[in-house]
């Protein structure tokens, strides 16, 4: 099946759950509230778009690209990132709450996540060097074999990281959170 091209196009409150989104290469385009739970994404490119108070609800992403691709205000649950496509693979995340996904084995070098509500997200084996989480709460979020070295977690909270576990060197936390590194020693901190 033959790909369509959309450059420079805006869509406004569709509904992609009912009406399936058109398998194509998608350019400098803007999705504003529009809902895609439960859509299937199988093999959609995205390049430079922006999707703004969008739900992304248990959607499908197999072979789906994202290439510089801006999240802001959006609901993403139950997404498996780890089955798009990795080629450029490229992602920011503003004010957006990412939670029950995974981004198992990806390499997620100097993403950027502000304001977001990240919870219970698998990032087991992730490449989170030089990352930002910025002003996120990290509550349930695993982090397993997890390269963070040079990652600045200095405003984030709700953490639980295991030194042991994970690449910590050169990474950044505030003096107030260093208890998201000392859990699970069960201690007593004053």
């Amino acid at each position: 099946m033959e790909k369509e091209f959309f450059e420079n196009k805006s869509f406004h409150k569709k509904d992609f759950s009912k009406n399936t989104l058109v398998l194509g290469e998608y350019e400098d385009c803007k999705f504003i509230d529009c809902n895609f739970s439960n859509s299937d994404l199988t093999d959609i490119n995205f390049v430079d778009c922006v999707f703004e108070l969008c739900d992304f609800s248990s959607v499908k992403l197999d072979q789906t690209s994202f290439n510089n691709c801006f999240f802001t205000d959006s609901k993403l649950f139950d997404l498996n990132f780890e089955n798009c496509n990795q080629f450029l693979f490229s992602v920011r995340f503003e004010k957006c709450r990412i939670v029950l996904s995974t981004f198992f084995k990806m390499n997620l070098e100097k993403t950027e996540f502000a304001e977001c509500e990240i919870n219970e997200v698998d990032f087991t084996e992730t490449n989170l060097n030089s990352a930002i989480f910025s002003k996120c709460n990290l509550e349930g979020t695993i982090f397993e074999n997890t390269n963070l070295e040079k990652t600045d977690f200095r405003s984030s909270f709700n953490f639980n990281i295991d030194p042991e576990l994970n690449r910590i060197k050169k990474t950044m936390f505030s003096q107030m959170e260093l208890i998201g590194l000392l859990r699970k020693f069960d201690l007593t901190i004053e």
